[in-house]
């Protein structure tokens, strides 16, 4: 039931990271603050399709 998911940055939609969730677990959108590269400072990035 583990799947990777891509994570984007909301304020640059850049896709910066991936993990591993729990679909069975966690049915809804994976939220994390992350580093930015481009902005330099740590955001929001949400899981993407």
């Amino acid at each position: 039931m583990r799947v990777t998911v891509t994570l984007a940055c909301t304020e640059t939609g850049d896709r910066n990271y991936t993990t591993v969730k729990n679909k069975k677990n966690n049915p809804e959108r994976l939220e994390m603050k992350k580093y930015s590269p481009r902005l330099k400072r740590v955001t929001l990035h949400r899981e993407t399709r």
